[in-house]
């Protein structure tokens, strides 16, 4: 049986999604963790598909292994290779599919720090901004020009070629205009922050100053502490500038409601799929009782 706080929170929760005019979602690791996609665990999800490289090297997660210091290149993009194949084969979490559900037919735009592609599972691209790149797309190391390469079809061919957790040296993904090394494009001491980047902060940037003087739901979703200044405390300066502005934050560790926020949004410490789940359930009921 539930608490009477947690009904209420997914009462207010289904609520605001029904009053709001507009709805900003923001989304990083919690989300696609909560949906069984945790990057920085041992599970069984990574000894399935990254067991070879756990035992080899001794890397005890997908971040791990995405951080590790290999001695060759070779053996880099093997890891690489094998992570970009995952992340683009992964089926769709079950958060993702219950947000869509339950916004689908709102006005809404995804601001998202993930860089696993799983809101483009369900979600337009033209609503979603990834503004930390993504894992299936590569970069010129040296940022010698602007441009950034789709490498899903290129990483699945390369996980055929890997051999005891190497690719063949000719394999090696170069830039085509320089002739360096490539990077995954995503946030590193060499991002390239360039047109494609721009145009993911401008899609925002233009949604936001479209609904600013409506009544707008921010709802942060798996946001933890390590990179605030993007999601987490823009959500915060906005709910609290804007006057018809409201903000929802799900998170088992990581839910802060600012003081200064008290009357104008709710922090849920709950499980995110739970939440979502019920919710969904919750609304359903609700139409069906409108419709009997």
């Amino acid at each position: 049986m539930y608490s009477e706080r947690y009904q209420q929170h997914i009462k207010t929760l289904v609520e605001k999604i029904e009053q709001a005019d507009a709805i900003v979602v923001g989304g990083a690791s919690g989300m696609s963790a909560a949906g069984g996609y945790n990057w920085y665990e041992d599970n069984a999800a990574f000894r399935e598909h990254f067991g070879d490289f756990a035992i080899k090297y001794g890397i005890d997660s997908i971040f791990g292994g995405f951080y590790y210091r290999f001695q060759t290149l070779e053996e880099r993009w093997a890891y690489l290779a094998r992570l970009v194949n995952f992340v683009s084969q992964a089926p769709m979490a079950k958060p993702y599919e219950n947000l869509f559900e339950l916004i689908q037919n709102k006005d809404y735009y995804i601001l998202t720090t993930n860089q696993d592609r799983q809101f483009y599972h369900v979600f337009p691209e033209t609503k979603v901004s990834a503004i930390q790149g993504d894992w299936t797309h590569i970069q010129c190391a040296q940022r010698c020009h602007d441009q950034v390469y789709d490498f899903s079809e290129e990483a699945h061919n390369l996980c055929t070629k890997i051999i005891d957790a190497q690719i063949p040296s000719d394999d090696i993904p170069i830039c085509p205009s320089c002739g360096g090394n490539m990077e995954l494009w995503v946030r590193s001491f060499v991002f390239l922050e360039g047109t494609k980047y721009k145009n993911e902060l401008e899609k925002l940037n233009e949604y936001l100053l479209m609904v600013k003087h409506k009544r707008v739901l921010f709802l942060e979703l798996g946001v933890g502490p390590m990179t605030p200044m993007f999601i987490k405390e823009p959500f915060w300066n906005l709910t609290y500038m804007w006057p018809n502005a409201y903000y929802i934050t799900i998170n088992p560790k990581d839910a802060i409601l600012p003081e200064k926020l008290e009357n104008k949004g709710q922090a849920i410490h709950e499980d995110i799929q739970q939440v979502l789940g019920d919710s969904v359930k919750y609304r359903r009921t609700l139409e069906n009782s409108v419709n009997l």
